[in-house]
């Protein structure tokens, strides 16, 4: 994987601040790179906010971060859709090969060539990043670049995940993990509809998941099931005990979604899978529609990201705060 800038950057021109991850062990460091140029089908955007995911931890090169929003400040050649001025956040996952089997089939987050944000290209903690314009997206009227940041990735995959399901009206939906994806996850499935239980086994977040519409709250699995279960599960967290333990709460021909990611295995049952005919789904970022609902949900104040905000400049704090488990749902970087 190449982490350099993508475009052509001069090395005598404007320098902005970056945060440059140099292991997956060591501290961020906040450091001067050149401000790149967009390239063919480039835009270059002005970071307003973005959000730290965990998985920004794992980060052991470059620059992190793939929440990004901001404003688009140039355009490179052959860029149509886009414009200098336009409110844009990026996504994840930004090309594809275009050629492959998977492409072909219009699901290109199967290309053994996709090229991710942070991963191939550099992140979004910095003052200024390049994207294709391809794979950015306009944020509606209304909604601001704190609020739309930690939508690009964790409530993208939240409702993505509800959605995978294909949850049916009058249908019970739990959550299982109550942090930066779970209290999103509550949310959108709460807008769409649905009775919504939160599992989780931390007494402090009661009040707050209650604010946001939670209908119940329980502490396991078995407590799931005690109060009716739910037909899908939508398991959040990164501990994959408690995903294998909220199984006991499905209901029969329920789906488990699996979207929280964790060292250990994931254990199952399969007299329960099979007897209960369940199903065990895994999900990321399913498909772009789901992001234009999930940024529509934010605009139109039915789902709000619970964030702390940071300047850059914290950023090997905010880091340490992850780490530690300190931070209450989701940390925004703003610039």
């Amino acid at each position: 994987m190449s982490f350099a800038f993508s475009g052509a950057v001069s090395l005598r021109g404007p320098a902005m601040k970056a945060v440059i991850a140099s292991s997956g062990e060591q501290a961020w460091q906040l450091q001067d790179v050149p401000v790149p140029e967009p390239a063919e089908n480039q835009v270059l955007i002005r970071v307003h906010a973005s959000g730290v995911c965990y998985n920004d931890l794992h980060q052991s090169r470059g620059t992190p971060g793939h929440e990004p929003a901001g404003e688009i400040v140039a355009v490179g050649p052959g860029v149509r859709s886009r414009c200098v001025g336009d409110r844009v956040g990026v996504l994840l996952w930004q090309s594809a090969c275009g050629r492959c089997e998977w492409c072909q089939r219009d699901k290109p987050l199967f290309c053994s060539h996709i090229v991710g944000t942070s991963m191939h290209l550099p992140g979004s903690h910095a003052e200024y990043m390049l994207a294709y314009a391809d794979a950015t997206v306009l944020l509606p009227e209304g909604l601001t670049y704190e609020q739309a940041a930690p939508l690009f990735c964790a409530g993208y995959t939240a409702y993505a995940g509800l959605r995978a399901a294909d949850p049916r009206p009058g249908e019970t939906v739990a959550v299982v993990g109550i942090g930066g994806l779970g209290h999103l996850a509550v949310q959108y499935a709460k807008a769409s509809g649905f009775r919504t239980i939160a599992v989780t086994q931390s007494t402090d977040k009661e009040t707050p998941i209650s604010d946001l519409g939670a209908d119940e709250i329980v502490r396991d699995g078995r407590a799931l099931a005690a109060v009716g279960g739910a037909d899908v599960v939508l398991g959040t967290s990164r501990s994959m005990s408690a995903q294998s333990d909220a199984m006991q709460g499905l209901r029969p021909e329920g789906r488990m979604v699996i979207m929280g990611l964790g060292s250990a295995p994931l254990e199952v049952s399969a007299g329960q899978l099979i007897m209960k005919r369940a199903r065990i789904v895994g999900s990321q970022h399913n498909g772009r529609e789901y992001l234009y609902q999930v940024l529509d949900f934010a605009a139109r104040g039915k789902v709000t990201a619970v964030t702390e905000s940071y300047d850059l400049a914290e950023a090997a704090a905010v880091r340490e705060r992850l780490l530690e488990g300190a931070v209450r749902f989701r940390a925004v970087l703003v610039m």
